[in-house]
Formats: C-alpha cells, structure tokens, sequence
C-alpha cells in the first residue's frame, strides 16, 4: 500500500492493464485506511466492476479477501459494505491487541539482532519527517510497518500472526473512527521510547509503552453513529479501458 504501488496502481489503469483481485482489494483497503471510505459505505459489485473495469467474479474475489481481513462486512444476498465495528467490539479489538503486542514485546525485549533494531529505528524515524512533512499517508504506512516487523520478529509465530491480523483491525477501527478535525494520530515520541526499551531489554517497560501507545490511540476515538454519501468512482478511480 505504499505510494510507490499507488503510482504504479494509477499507471496501470490508464494504461489499461489488467487489474487483478487483489489491485482491487489493496485500494480499498488503502481507501479506508486513509479516511476515504467511511464506516457503513456501501460497495456494490457493479459499481466496483465499472469502476476498475472487471467482471463481477473479479470483484467477488476481492471482497472476499476484504472481508478475511475484517475491512468490509459481506453477507449473502446484501450489499458488502465498509465495517462498521461497534463500541464493544471496538474495545475488545484494543483490548486484543494490548494483551498479544505487550507480550509480543516484552518477549523481543533484548532479543532483537542490531540489524533489527537498525530497521525498526529507521522505521520510527522515517514517521516524525513525514508527521512534520503533513504528508499523513506516508505516515500511517510507517506506523504500520513498523508494528508489523515487530510481529515478523516475534518470537512466537503465533502471537506474531495474531499481532499481524490485530495492527489491521485496529488500524482500519482508527481510520473509520478518528475524531473529526484530528489531522494525524500521531503520538511524539511513543515509537521511540517503545525501542529503547526493546534495546535495553526491559520487558515490563516495553509492554508498558505498547500499552500507551494503544490507550492513546483508544482515546482518539470518536464512537458516534455517522452517515455519508459517497462517490466510489470519484475516489477510487476511473475504470481501465479494456484492451
């Protein structure tokens, strides 16, 4: 989901390539994580099949794999739809991922390679310019590899599989849920103080800055219902011509 693919995304369309399922499921995706499709948005097979200029099996293919990832809702004989999670369920997600990440760390704490910790610095870096650069896509995209490398490294495969699926629920809950005028979720110096102590190897600290992190992100929230019309061709894109 990187701008590099979005580019190259864009490129192809007007170049009238082929766009595959998971094109398909990676814009959307991209979409919602950026604020684009807000929670309850109807995605019609037709209109997605126009839009991107494939069949509806294509399309089918691609909800299937937005639903996997808990992106989208999609029950048989209705109109799949950008999720729309509720307060409980909510909760739960965070509370989720503070109990499977805290551990994830503790467990990485004075275990990490320099070649790891070098990456992951990088990472945290590479986030505060862009967070000063207000380039927010950028920014999020950071966060979120860095939090996905931490569930690469784990040292337990299957907590690192559950962080994995956690980063993204919890992620796409922040996009369709951020308080309104908030223009970056970005917290100074959380990612920072959360590798210090990885490096130091101090495991309670390290859970307990993952803990902040996800209690500060929590607390950004805005739960209210919400309602929006949306023009999926305007932001997803024109259809490719057909070769």
């Amino acid at each position: 989901m990187s701008h590099a693919w979005h580019e190259e995304m864009q490129a192809e369309i007007k170049a009238g390539a082929r766009v595959s399922d998971r094109d398909i499921a990676d814009k959307v995706r991209h979409a919602v994580l950026m604020q684009r499709l807000p929670p309850g948005t109807k995605l019609p097979e037709i209109t997605l099949g126009e839009v991107f200029g494939v069949s509806r099996s294509v399309v089918r293919k691609a909800l299937t794999r937005l639903a996997s990832e808990h992106v989208i809702d999609q029950r048989p004989n209705q109109v799949a739809r950008v999720r729309a999670p509720s307060i409980e369920e909510t909760r739960e997600t965070f509370e989720a991922r503070r109990l499977v990440e805290g551990e994830v760390a503790a467990q990485l704490a004075g275990r990490l390679s320099p070649e790891a910790l070098e990456a992951l610095t990088e990472q945290a870096r590479a986030e505060v310019e862009d967070y000063r650069r207000g380039d927010e896509p950028a920014r999020i995209e950071r966060s979120l590899t860095l939090h996905h490398r931490l569930a690469e490294y784990a040292p337990n495969r299957v907590l690192g599989g559950m962080l994995t699926d956690l980063v993204l629920r919890t992620s796409i809950v922040v996009a369709l849920y951020k308080r309104a005028g908030l223009a970056s979720c970005y917290q100074e110096g959380q990612h920072d103080r959360l590798l210090e102590h990885l490096a130091a190897g101090d495991a309670e600290a390290a859970r307990g800055a993952v803990h902040d992190h996800l209690n500060g992100l929590e607390a950004m929230l805005d739960l209210s219902p919400r309602e929006a019309r949306i023009d999926l061709m305007s932001i997803l894109g024109r259809a490719p011509e057909r070769a």
